[in-house]
């Protein structure tokens, strides 16, 4: 039975009472005439607006809904050209309330597919601004955007499963997982930034009760599966990796840190350890995403995002997507900018715009 609690959804999503709704339905459906499928439409809509109506206040199993998803497939159903056709659409709306059709590895309802518009699942993703709400802070230095652990929880986890964060950094992810309603574990090399990113996430409300936990260590030594275990578990169904792009920016002195690796080929070996790490402790079949953007140093690109997506294919993984993401400048570079602008027109090179997020299945 679809979504019947009254925390299934988001603070904009609507309750309804489900008998009722599944009532007016199937009045609908029964219409003889396109006129009269209008009509009880057009009470519908109405009742739906109506936040002291009888759909909002029975006392029944209550359905949750998408805020305006519903409005959309009725007026769907009204604009069809036949009252065969607006009856299909009448039809899947009811098969949307009474059954789910769910994929193994997350909370989606594919009944409703319209609804998850919040969803993105075209491969070019440009986000305008980084969510700063609640515990989320920019002040870290080299951390992603919430928004990227977001879809990646979204599409690939379902609600108390478990993620893995070996970079886990001023704690994004675990944040995101704590809103979520997912378990996370992080590992973090740098104990003051791993204590930041603790109080931090203890900052965020709980309210699904789950458990995020930041560690600090080696996440090329941390054995993550033991990890898991002093919580009860063998393994995690999600891995998100957001490393250092090497050395663009060196987030300490410590030679164990990947943005002090000598070279890119020490770089990538130290990567290698942590993706071997992460997949002894990953479900197989369960995915693993790896954020990162390329280099530009001594007049050549550097195509380390690449060179990554190959280390993290040769261990066991498919590679199942690519994303190009907009790389919003920092601060420094937006007071640069017409400084950058001429660089590379004086150097035959394209600034950098983006950073890549590539999806992996472990097979």
């Amino acid at each position: 039975m679809p979504d019947t609690t009254e925390d299934a959804g988001a603070p904009d999503d609507v309750l309804l009472d489900r008998e009722a709704l599944l009532a007016r339905l199937r009045g609908m459906l029964a219409a003889e005439s396109s006129g009269a499928l209008r009509d009880m439409a057009g009470g519908l809509l109405a009742e739906l607006d109506d936040p002291a109506g009888p759909l909002r206040s029975g006392d029944g199993a209550r359905v949750c809904f998408t805020n305006g998803y519903l409005q959309a497939e009725i007026a769907q159903a009204v604009a069809a050209q036949t009252l065969e056709r607006a009856r299909y659409y009448i039809e899947r709306i009811i098969r949307g309330v009474t059954e789910e059709r769910r994929a193994p590895i997350n909370d989606l309802n594919l009944n409703r597919w319209k609804a998850y518009d919040d969803i993105l699942t075209d491969s070019l993703w440009i986000v305008e601004r980084r969510d700063s709400s609640g515990a989320h802070s920019a002040e870290y230095w080299g951390n992603f955007i919430p928004q990227i652990p977001y879809q990646l929880m979204r599409r690939y986890t379902r609600a108390g499963e478990w993620v893995l964060d070996p970079f886990a950094g001023s704690g994004t992810t675990l944040i995101e997982a704590q809103r979520l309603g997912r378990n996370a574990l992080g590992v973090e090399l740098q104990p003051p930034i791993a204590a930041a990113a603790r109080a931090r996430v203890a900052s965020e409300p709980n309210r699904h009760h789950v458990v995020c936990e930041i560690r600090a260590g080696d996440s090329t030594t941390t054995d993550f599966r033991a990890l898991l275990r002093e919580h009860g578990r063998e393994s995690a169904q999600l891995a998100i990796l957001h490393p250092p792009y090497h050395d663009i920016i060196r987030f300490s002195d410590d030679p164990r840190d990947l943005s002090n690796a000598a070279d890119l080929d020490a770089f990538l070996g130290l990567l290698g350890a942590v993706v071997e790490r992460v997949a002894a402790a990953l479900e197989r079949g369960r995915y693993l995403a790896l954020v990162i953007g390329d280099r530009y140093t001594r007049g050549e690109w550097i195509p380390l995002g690449f060179r990554a997506m190959d280390t993290v294919a040769a261990r066991g993984f498919l590679l199942k997507s690519l994303v190009v993401k907009n790389f919003e400048a920092t601060t420094g570079k937006r007071a640069q900018k017409e400084l950058w602008r001429y660089r590379a027109l004086a150097g035959g090179f394209y600034v950098f715009k983006h950073e890549y997020i590539f999806i992996f299945r472990k097979v």
